[in-house]
């Protein structure tokens, strides 16, 4: 009985033992843990990845996917453009207009030295002098042996030199000169140096003062002022006023012109006037006009700055000067057949 009892029981047990077995829950999942927030170093350090633990070998980069272009089934020959014919076209009406007028008044309305505002003045002013010496401002040293030449004439040959140079700038020179004259085998007739403060006084001309020494025939100091510069028509004038410590006032007028004949052949004609306010017997000078020359020089410019030279110089001592000359047994009247050489450097 007891045994039936349990069997019983069993069975009505086992429906609901399977009936639950299908309906088991599963145990909810433990909630996860927090991430905890990254430092503030562990935020700057950049993942890193342990390559080493990596089969490079393996991997195949894109690059080595790519297929490789064969270029040999190319047509790498000029591209044949299609030809633009530009005589269809009329350029002269593609050309920009060019403005009538002068600039509006705005186009000079910024300040003038507007990097003052930024670096300062003072930091401005070695720029600004270094660009105006080197644009324009240098300082120059020039020579000029504008005639060095024998002279053929009747009695005895001669010789003259007529050099010049200067050291300054645009504005400020010092000037020097020099001329000579003579015959071979006889005392020099003439020497004498210069030595001038040069000023510029236009864009042509510049205003010249210093001093004179004359050493032929004989020795004697002047006072020198004049103008030296570019004459319209392009006429070289040297023209200044001399006088001496003895109170000997005189003047000399020098004026010449290249006139190209081609670009290396050039014609020079010169003329030369020396004049006097009085008579100094002991120079052979006489009052009103001294002497006068004349002359041409055909010159071939192997180079700008050397040149020889062929000429013709006609002097003339006139009025009192004459007389003093033929007093002394000389010819009034000479001409002179030149062979010379003008340099500078």
């Amino acid at each position: 009985m007891k045994s039936l009892f349990a069997l019983l029981l069993i069975g009505t047990a086992a429906p609901s033992l399977a009936q639950h077995a299908g309906h088991t829950m599963p145990a909810p999942a433990p909630a996860p843990a927090p991430t905890p927030a990254p430092t503030a170093e562990q935020s700057a350090r950049p993942d890193t990845m342990d390559h080493l633990q990596m089969d490079h070998s393996q991997m195949e980069t894109d690059a080595q996917q790519t297929p490789i272009a064969d270029h040999a089934q190319m047509n790498h020959s000029p591209a044949q453009a299609e030809t633009v014919d530009h005589s269809q076209m009329d350029h002269d009406a593609m050309a920009m207009p060019i403005p009538a007028g002068t600039p509006p008044p705005s186009a000079g309305s910024g300040p003038p030295r507007a990097a003052d505002a930024i670096w300062g003045a003072a930091a401005m002013r070695p720029s600004r002098e270094q660009l105006r010496e080197e644009q324009g401002g240098q300082t120059f040293f020039w020579f000029m042996a504008d005639r060095s030449e024998y002279r053929l004439r009747e009695g005895k040959d001669g010789y003259l030199w007529d050099v010049q140079g200067y050291y300054g700038g645009d504005i400020n020179k010092f000037w020097f000169k020099s001329e000579g004259e003579g015959s071979f085998g006889e005392e020099i007739e003439g020497a004498e140096v210069q030595a001038l403060y040069s000023r510029a006084i236009g864009p042509w001309f510049d205003l010249q003062a210093g001093v004179r020494q004359d050493f032929a025939p004989r020795d004697r100091t002047y006072a020198v002022l004049g103008i030296q510069g570019l004459a319209p028509y392009q006429f070289e004038i040297d023209a200044a006023a001399f006088l001496s410590t003895k109170g000997d006032l005189t003047a000399r007028i020098e004026g010449e012109v290249d006139q190209r004949i081609t670009q290396r052949l050039i014609l020079q004609p010169r003329a030369e006037f020396n004049l006097s306010a009085q008579n100094v017997p002991e120079l052979g000078i006489g009052s009103g006009l001294d002497t006068v020359e004349l002359g041409l020089r055909l010159r071939y410019e192997f180079a700008r700055e050397f040149a020889p030279y062929i000429g013709v110089e006609q002097e003339w001592k006139v009025g009192r000067s004459a007389d003093y000359a033929r007093a002394n047994g000389e010819d009034p009247s000479v001409t002179n057949y030149v062979v010379g050489i003008r340099f500078w450097f």
